[in-house]
Formats: C-alpha cells, structure tokens, sequence
C-alpha cells in the first residue's frame, strides 16, 4: 500500500464539488486503513469557479485543465465531473497517464465513445470505475439484501421514477445537457441512475418496449457567462433549440419480474425524487429519496386485517451506516451526500489495495457503463419505432 495518495477532481459543478468534499471525509469513514489521502488539485476551465471549490473543500490548487493534472505527478487519483461528451478525451489522457479514475455516469454522451473508454480501461494499468452513486444508499442496499436473502423473495414487478424540475422554466439557461441526439437529455441524466438501481434490485434487463421520449420545452435562452450545474443565470435575447428529450418512459422485461421506469427534467415541485416500488413474492418495499433515512416494508405475515406497510428508520443494522457516519447511532439520519462519500471510500480501498473481501463493495466497472448505456440505446431505440419491443443484452448487469 502507498503511503499517500493525491486526489485531484475535474468539474467544480454541482456533482464535482460532492466529488471533492466526498475525498475530505473518506479516510474518516470506517477502519483506518486507507494511506494518508492527500488533496491536491480541482480542475475546472473557469477559473472562479475552481479556485472557490478548491479553498472550500481544502485543495491545495486549482488547475486550468485536465493536461496539467494528468501531468501532475502528485496525482494519483482522479475524478472525472464534466460534461459526458466531454469525458473520453480526458478519461484515455488519464489512464494513459497511470491515473486511476472515478468518472460520472453516464460513461459518455456516445456508446462508441463509451465502448472505446471501456477498452481503454481494461488494458490500463491503473483503475477505472464509474460513480453510480445510488447503489450506496443504505435503504436501496437494504432492499437488495431482503430480496436476495429471500425475506421478499423474487421480484414480481418494479415500478420506479426519476422526477426532476431543474428544466421546467422555460426561461432557463441553454447549457450542454439539453443539446445532443434523442436520449442523451433526462433518459441519460437521470435514467442512467433509475436504471441502474432497476436492475441492482431486479437482475438485468432483457428488453425495453413501450418507449416514449418528448421535448417540451423546445428552446432555451443562450446565458450570458458561465453557468454552474442546474444554476439560472442571465441570459440574452437569442434562443437555441433543445435537441434531447425533456422526459422518457419505457417497460422493461428483467430476469425476475417486468417493470414501468419514468422519468423528467420538468416535473415542477420534484427537485430529486427518485420513487421506486418493489413489489416481491412475499411482500413488497418503497423508496423515496426525499425520504433517505428510512424505507416502508410490507411482509405478507399474520392477519391479514393487521398487514400494511410500516416505516423502517434505517439505523447501525443497515449497509453502510455502521462505522459509515460520524455519529452512526440510531434514527441519526443519511442523505445523498453521504453516498458519495461512500463511494469515494470504496473507490479509494480498491486503488489503495484492500482487499475485495475486507472492502466495501467495488465502483462500477467500465464494463457496467457500457451495459447502462446500451440500456438507455434500447429506449430509443424503442422510441424511435412507436414503442417497438428492444431485446438487451443481459451479460453484464449490475455486479454484486
């Protein structure tokens, strides 16, 4: 094991900045046994927005590009938060570098990008892994474990969204999410996750039908300087066209059960609702992220005047949360941010060497970013031909 290791984060957004603040607290989480973790750089093209994400989460430096991290030999660890179209060009420069990279879903805005990224990766001599951030929720971790362990047994039908409204104003700034081909807006954005998360809880997807993508808001003011993630800004009198899709829906066949996924960018009044219900041979489960801390469990047993769902506060009994908070007591509470710092722990175990079988559960392979992506290709697809049934390929779903 290494003696340190240099962390560096590309994109100063949103996602980048949970990135960077995730690295400050990983070596707190768990046993002591990651070297010391060193923060060294946040990269970003503008500069106001790097040097402030870099005095606040405690980087010694902010970087102009993603060249001079690669050529950072204080770097060790990178990841990669910047727009999808974006991320093959800077994921091969780093791996070609000898970094080891964590970069965001989905893995590119392209499936031949992406397949060229997952090439690149396993001939790499460093790792490569993709941030699906959900699969670190402790309720979500806590449904696979019931399904798996036959407490609900095998899965007869899942029903999920993914309601957003960072689009709905139609006054918003133009930015790179809502440009691209018909798939790549809130089917990428967010499908990607409820996706993913489908088949942690499911097993992998056979075929899609049904899918539907719409634009509803078909342009979008040009902003007048920078924007940082979902952020407004102001904007001037010239007008783009939105190319990708405002909203997407699609059944799914899984190798255990069927399933409705859903989602947008322009459900007003739902900032982050990914809802999914699972519903099993004995019983059934929900989540609400908006809700993280606890899950509703339903167990067909005893009278069945007296069954119902009732509440589970997620506590030191479910994944993650033992040893995984500061204060990891009872009914403490968990959110989204703590996922990334689970992940940045457990991707910073594997580079360090832990191993597997002491480790948190492995970061996503390229692999796996592939696969998703030939999902949301599957959508479509099935979009573009009325609704048409789309077979996928299910032999690299969700690793365990």
């Amino acid at each position: 094991m290494a003696d340190s290791l240099g962390v560096a984060v590309i994109g100063a957004g949103m996602a980048g900045k949970a990135h960077a603040a995730a690295y400050r607290t990983a070596s707190a989480l768990y046993s002591p046994t990651l070297p010391e973790i060193r923060l060294v750089s946040i990269g970003d093209v503008n500069e106001h927005f790097g040097t402030l994400a870099a005095q606040r989460f405690g980087y010694q430096r902010w970087d102009a590009s993603w060249q001079a991290i690669a050529e950072n030999p204080d770097v060790d660890v990178v990841s990669v938060v910047i727009a999808n179209k974006l991320h093959r060009e800077v994921v091969e420069g780093l791996l070609a570098a000898g970094k080891h990279v964590l970069c965001e879903k989905p893995l590119s805005d392209t499936l031949d990008d992406a397949r060229a990224m997952a090439d690149a990766a396993r001939t790499a001599n460093s790792v490569a892994k993709v941030g699906f951030t959900f699969r670190r929720t402790p309720g979500i971790a806590y449904i696979r474990e019931l399904i798996r362990s036959g407490d609900l047994g095998e899965v007869l039908h899942f029903s999920g969204r993914y309601w957003t409204d960072y689009g709905c104003d139609p006054h918003g700034p133009m930015s790179w999410r809502f440009a691209g081909e018909p798939g790549s807006g809130a089917l990428a954005d967010v499908g990607s996750h409820l996706a993913y998360v489908s088949e942690f809880l499911c097993g992998a997807m056979t075929s899609v039908s049904g899918g539907q993508l719409s634009t509803v808001i078909t342009e979008r003011p040009v902003p007048l300087g920078a924007v940082m993630g979902h952020d407004h800004a102001e904007v001037s009198d010239v007008f783009e066209p939105v190319t990708n899709d405002d909203y997407a829906a699609f059944s799914a066949t899984f190798e255990n059960g069927v399933g409705a996924l859903e989602v947008s960018r322009v459900a007003a009044g739902h900032a982050n609702s990914l809802i999914f219900e699972v519903f099993c041979e004995n019983g059934a489960a929900k989540f609400d992220q908006r809700r993280p801390a606890e899950i509703e469990l339903f167990l067909r047993e005893g009278k069945s005047a007296q069954n119902g769902y009732r509440q589970v506060i997620l506590g030191p009994e479910h994944p993650y949360i033992a040893g995984g908070l500061a204060m990891d007591a009872p009914s403490v509470g968990f959110g989204q941010n703590d996922a990334f710092a689970y992940q940045a722990r457990a991707f910073l175990e594997e580079v360090a060497g832990v191993p597997e079988s002491e480790s948190l559960p492995r970061c996503a392979t390229f692999d796996e970013g592939v696969h998703n992506m030939e999902l949301l290709a599957a959508v479509a697809e099935s979009a573009a031909n009325n609704g048409a049934t789309v077979a996928t390929v299910a032999t690299q779903g969700v690793s365990a």
